[in-house]
């Protein structure tokens, strides 16, 4: 579908007021993809929309719009119509809405809302941000164990066009207390006069209300969930997470980690870059960047230090980036896998001697192998070089190649123990590791490149 032609076609509707076909087109168009649609549209333009779609559809279309532009099209409506849309957004939506809110906004909005969606909203923002809480919805089916499955399909029948799932149904004691699940699969096949305390699943997997919300996304990936029921301290259901929310969720932290790997700062939400204006951007990256270059002054004056021997031998000027490549390179490596097992629960910080000696195995193999590409190099690229009487290449190519590989190993299981220190000391790797890793493998590589050829060549 060609989605300029869409928005062309949309605004051409708007400027014609043609509210027949506002409406057919939003009643055969994914809510996802009006949004997308809108997203240059002024607020008055996008009311246009929604005003003419009908509300179940109005509703789906506006949870899919950028938080900015729902506060802008709130702003612009009369009370009762900006009750209206609220009140008809999903729980978990409206909750997120009104977290991004200015307080004096959602004083006034609040009291207009009825009683049990002031008090649905203030359960579901009380939870701290980046736990299960905050991202679950109170939209869920529940069922009494004392139901014959008949009855529970009635129920689910009026309840679903209310609910945002009804695949899944909760069962609940008198105290909200999850006892098990039913899927709609199980009410189907079961005999209609069984009862729902027979058929149902006992063995529920659920996070808590508390629990960070990557390790309930990561649950529902895992056992291939729908959604994953949400309990507190006292056993009890306040609501769920689906597997739609799953997404979003491991999106948002997949792409907090890349950018933390990036040492870029900020609220690391998932596609952002072209709202974000070029300002903001400097803000996000400038700082990490200034820091790590301050400290890599270091390698300037450890070449300073060694100035005499590039002096004497100019080849190794030839090696230096090749090994300040080499070391990142390995150690990036190196960073990358351990941050990962560590976000995968593969690993922790207590596997520490394992994972140094695997990555201590795999170094050996990698600077083998490149530091007889680097002897190769000098024996056979390095014929035409300058060099002090008394010196041959094989000595050089042999300091050389030794040193390269030394950097491989540093560098890895400097990258290695970075995440895991960082791991240890209850700090997030992707933000310890990454940033300082190339500076300090830049300078430890220039130290072990210059301090090994000095060695072996006896200056």
């Amino acid at each position: 579908m060609n989605h300029l032609l869409v928005e062309h076609d949309l605004r051409d509707m708007i400027t014609k007021n043609d509210e027949a076909a506002l409406a057919e087109f939003c009643k055969t168009t994914h809510p996802a993809l009006i949004a997308e649609q809108m997203l240059n549209f002024t607020p008055q333009e996008a009311w246009t929309v929604l005003k003419n779609a009908d509300i179940p559809e109005r509703s789906d279309i506006f949870s899919h719009l950028e938080a900015e532009m729902q506060i802008e099209i709130i702003d612009i409506l009369p009370r009762d119509q900006m009750v209206r849309l609220i009140s008809d957004m999903p729980p978990d939506d409206r909750a997120d809405l009104f977290k991004t809110l200015p307080e004096e906004r959602r004083d006034a909005i609040l009291p207009a809302l009825a009683q049990a969606e002031r008090e649905d909203i203030r359960r579901l923002t009380a939870h701290q941000e980046g736990t299960a809480g905050a991202v679950m919805t109170s939209d869920y089916a529940t069922l009494s164990p004392n139901m014959t499955v008949a009855q529970a399909i009635d129920h689910l029948r009026d309840v679903a066009p209310d609910k945002e799932t009804i695949y899944y149904a909760y069962v609940l004691d008198s105290k909200r207390r999850l006892l098990g699940f039913v899927s709609l699969k199980d009410l189907i096949v079961s005999r209609k006069h069984s009862f729902i305390r027979d058929v149902m699943h006992e063995d529920v997997i659920f996070a808590r209300a508390s629990d960070d919300q990557e390790k309930a996304a990561d649950i529902i990936q895992k056992y291939d969930l729908l959604a994953l029921p949400i309990v507190n301290g006292g056993e009890s259901l306040v609501g769920i997470i689906t597997h739609d929310d799953a997404m979003d969720i491991l999106t948002q932290e997949h792409t907090e980690d890349i950018e933390k790997l990036m040492a870029i700062s900020g609220s690391h939400e998932a596609g952002v870059y072209m709202r974000t204006s070029s300002l903001g951007h400097f803000k996000n990256r400038a700082l990490w960047v200034v820091l790590l270059a301050f400290v890599g002054l270091l390698s300037g004056f450890i070449v300073q230090n060694f100035e005499d021997v590039i002096l004497q031998f100019a080849i190794f000027a030839m090696f230096m980036p090749m090994v300040a490549d080499t070391g990142g390179n390995t150690g990036s490596q190196s960073a990358t896998l351990v941050i990962r097992a560590l976000a995968l629960g593969e690993i922790s910080p207590k596997d520490i001697f394992k994972i140094l000696f695997k990555e201590l195995k795999v170094s050996l193999m990698i600077g083998l192998v490149l530091a007889a590409f680097a002897y190769g190099r000098v024996l056979f690229f390095g014929a035409g070089a300058t060099i002090p009487e008394g010196y041959s290449m094989i000595t050089i190519g042999t300091a050389i190649s030794v040193a390269l590989g030394l950097q491989v190993i540093s560098a890895t299981l400097i990258g290695a123990l970075l995440p895991l220190g960082a791991a240890k000391m209850k700090w997030d790797p992707a933000v310890v590791a990454s940033p300082a890793l190339t500076t300090i493998v830049d300078v430890t590589g220039l130290l072990i490149f210059f301090t090994t050829a000095t060695l072996f060549l006896g200056l």
